[in-house]
């Protein structure tokens, strides 16, 4: 049997024996059925996008209720993108002007290109970015709700930077 027939079984035994698991689970957690059945799923997609990391895994129900919390908080981290960008339209309502199609189109592509860059980069440092400059805390504040130096909150804060800056040169 090849290595690629038994992950796809691994995979198959995981989703069998852990999905209605992870789906109750979610549903207490999340209060809501459907959003939970959209985060399972979410996360079984992570799971075989990652199905290497399948082999060596000696406790499943917590990886896999590791995986889907970080896509609860990944989507709560859109929804406040996306609530902010809302909230800023609608003060430019007030104001009476309004953003041109290109100005709205370019910040919802920077908005997706920054989840990009906040994808690829540690917790800690995404946790830094959008603790210091989506929530307004100071490197103080940030580093002490992380356990961390402020110095290393400045390297968190640069490095998601340089993945910015590397992701518009490219």
């Amino acid at each position: 049997m090849s290595t690629a027939d038994v992950l796809q079984q691994q995979l198959q035994l995981l989703y069998r024996d852990h999905h209605g698991w992870l789906h109750a689970w979610l549903a207490r957690k999340l209060g809501c059925p459907q959003h939970a059945a959209d985060i399972a799923h979410d996360t079984f997609v992570r799971v075989i996008a990652a199905r290497d990391a399948l082999l060596g895994v000696q406790q499943p129900r917590a990886w896999l209720s590791t995986t889907a919390t970080r896509l609860v908080i990944d989507e709560a981290r859109r929804r406040r993108l996306e609530q902010a960008w809302l909230e800023e339209l609608a003060r430019a309502a007030d104001g009476a002007t309004y953003p041109s199609p290109e100005q709205t189109l370019a910040a919802v592509q920077a908005l997706a290109q920054l989840e990009a860059v906040l994808e690829t980069v540690p917790a800690k440092a995404r946790s830094a970015f959008v603790r210091h400059y989506l929530d307004g805390q100071t490197h103080a504040v940030v580093a002490a709700e992380l356990g961390v130096s402020t110095k290393m909150v400045q390297k968190y804060l640069a490095r998601v930077l340089l993945q910015c800056h590397a992701l518009q040169a490219a």
